[in-house]
């Protein structure tokens, strides 16, 4: 196969593709933000409190 007839076909399935809208991207966006942030939080909040805990196990 040859560079254009694969570039044809690329071109074509990108027609094909459901592209989302502006508002569905905005939402996705600040969905992933939200979510990223939880999960540092809960990671962080368990991280903290394991380190808090093997510092008191160890200074005993």
């Amino acid at each position: 196969m040859n560079i254009m007839g694969f570039l044809g076909e690329v071109k074509a399935e990108l027609q094909k593709v459901i592209w989302p809208t502006r508002t569905e991207t905005i939402k996705y966006t600040v969905t992933v933000i939200l979510f990223s942030i939880g999960v540092a939080l809960i990671l962080g909040a368990a991280d903290y409190g394991l380190f808090t805990l093997f510092s008191r196990i160890i200074q005993k």
